[in-house]
């Protein structure tokens, strides 16, 4: 029987199959730690001025009161036709239709999709250098103060001036003095945060004028 010799033996590559792997440089992967190190050093030391932040906070009353101001100028008017009707014991039919169209369009007015400038109000972002203030919050609740509440102060105007009996009256404006506390409590939930930012940051400044 013939030896088996080692020529007989497969030969098994000493070389990897495949394409070659390349490997990062030491040297890059070095820098690239350092490049991080220093974006976070610098977002770490940099600290907007009070300066800045009083620039960033003109900048949000001016957006927000741009914003609320056509709702808010809805509610002023609705809630003057109806004194007006009241001062006249409801004897001017006219005025009372008026009335009736004024606080009909306001409510309507209100809802962000009727409303682009309510509805940019919705999306708005506060600057970050505002961050610490729970400005977010006070632009939640200023849209609240918008949809619903606002709405619903001028739906019961409507219905006040649409009354025929003394009864109906009674039941509308018993409707239309809870909604207005509730209009004016989230006016305060808006008012507080703003009027802290305002004199943290020494302004001379106030929070969005609301009708009410």
């Amino acid at each position: 029987m013939p030896s088996i010799t080692s020529s007989n033996q497969p030969r098994v590559s000493a070389r990897p199959s495949g394409w070659p792997v390349r490997r990062t440089p030491q040297w890059l992967l070095l820098a690239g730690v350092l490049f991080l190190m220093a974006a976070v050093a610098v977002a770490l030391v940099h600290r907007p001025s009070t300066a800045e932040r009083a620039t960033d906070m003109r900048g949000f009353l001016q957006e927000v009161t741009t914003d609320i101001q056509s709702c808010s100028g809805g509610v002023s008017e609705s809630l003057t036709a109806l004194r007006e009707v009241q001062a006249e014991h409801f004897g001017n039919r006219t005025d009372v239709s008026d009335g009736i169209s004024v606080a009909s369009q306001g409510a309507d007015n209100c809802a962000p999709a009727n409303n682009e400038l309510l509805d940019n109000l919705e999306n708005y972002q506060v600057p970050e250098s505002l961050d610490s203030f729970g400005l977010v919050r006070a632009v939640s609740h200023l849209v609240a103060w918008a949809a619903p509440d606002a709405q619903r102060v001028q739906t019961d105007v409507a219905r006040l001036l649409s009354a025929a009996t003394p009864q109906a009256r009674s039941r509308a404006q018993a409707a239309l003095n809870r909604d207005l506390t509730t209009l004016n409590t989230e006016r305060a939930a808006i008012d507080a945060p703003i009027s802290k930012a305002i004199k943290a940051l020494h302004m001379h400044a106030s929070p969005p004028g609301l009708a009410g």
